[in-house]
């Protein structure tokens, strides 16, 4: 349960909010880097221990005094449980001890720059009601190439019209900066635990609560990758129903009919996990693929109708908007792109992505 910190205490600047799980090998550069940063506003440092199992609560009372010594108050705790509780959980408790009013979220396995809070709370201060985020560098170099691009290049405008696509939030997690009150509008966590996307399930409710999303355009932060990180145990299909639900609450819902962009698997999977009234405004498939359009319509087998709905497929240039794009970006060598093109279309009012 969430509460308010003391008021006596309640600081004008930022807690860095972060939860912990056996992260000893990770600490010191992390710790390192918030010692460095150039903010010269009230700082404070949340930690919240989820069980550990490793010397991390130890490497952080280490650091105690190097961070005190340069007036960023240290706040630690956590529990001995034989299981972690989950991220949600673990954050929900760092904030609910922190007294900043503002949060930056950092995952103590990735290091911030040393301007991420100074440039972060500027921005968060002229946007007290949006998740505000930054460009990435990701180490190893090279892995997630395809995310770590589509992370530090989509525009301002499609961090609100991407918002369905399967790579999550548009600005990501580790990157998160917002205000106290923001956090209590739209919050708490999930506390699920492992395999809840605590993360996109917050994203999404800051949306509906009207939340903006906002990104500063310099890279302030090196997100690491690694096996252990807890985002591989959300599984993809929990991903894709929160999405499908969302697409058709925001969007699908306004819509009177549309087209799906890929007659084939992905097109097909999101049409049978459409809700029976937007299957019913589904007016065609678009492709590329001549067999797939020679074979004219697709069959719905599984439908309880009858006679069983038979969808067209259609050639895209033969095909009339709205679109939903079930074809992912950055993968046909820039085909897709130039045929969205052609047809100039607006993002976010002719076609979204959903891939």
């Amino acid at each position: 349960q969430y509460q308010s910190p003391d008021a006596s205490k309640l600081l004008t600047g930022t807690s860095v909010i972060m939860p912990m799980y056996n992260a000893s090998c990770w600490l010191d550069e992390c710790l390192q880097a918030i010692l460095h940063q150039d903010f010269t506003g009230t700082m404070e440092l949340s930690v919240f221990d989820d069980a550990s199992t490793d010397d991390s609560r130890n490497v952080v009372e280490r650091w105690r005094e190097r961070l005190e010594a340069r007036a960023i108050s240290v706040v630690v705790s956590g529990h001995n449980s034989a299981q972690p509780r989950g991220v949600g959980y673990a954050k929900n408790k760092a904030i609910s001890q922190s007294c900043g009013q503002y949060f930056c979220f950092q995952d103590a396995d990735d290091v911030m720059l040393p301007q991420r809070v100074r440039l972060q709370y500027e921005a968060s201060t002229l946007h007290p009601n949006s998740l505000i985020g930054c460009k990435v560098q990701r180490v190893p170099e090279g892995s997630t190439e395809r995310y770590t691009r589509w992370i530090n290049t989509i525009t301002q405008d499609q961090l609100i019209t991407q918002v369905y696509m399967s790579h999550g939030p548009t600005v990501v997690m580790p990157t998160w900066f917002c205000s106290r009150n923001w956090y209590l509008k739209v919050g708490p966590f999930d506390e699920g635990g492992k395999g809840v996307p605590e993360d996109l399930l917050f994203f999404y409710q800051s949306l509906r609560q009207g939340g903006g999303v906002a990104r500063v355009d310099q890279c302030l932060l090196v997100y690491r990758y690694h096996e252990k990180a807890t985002t591989h145990s959300v599984t993809e299909e929990t991903i894709w129903k929160l999405r499908v639900d969302f697409l058709q609450e925001r969007v699908l819902s306004q819509w009177e009919s549309f087209t799906i962009w890929n007659a084939g698997k992905q097109g097909r999977k999101l049409y049978r996990s459409l809700s029976p009234t937007n299957q019913k405004k589904v007016k065609a498939f678009c492709d590329v693929d001549d067999n797939k359009i020679q074979k004219g319509f697709y069959t719905y087998e599984e439908s309880k109708q009858r006679p069983k709905p038979k969808i067209p497929v259609l050639h895209y240039k033969d095909a009339s908007a709205p679109f939903i794009i079930c074809i992912k970006l950055d993968m046909t060598g820039g085909v897709l792109e130039e045929n969205l093109n052609s047809l100039q279309l607006k993002e976010g009012m002719d076609y979204y992505h959903f891939n």
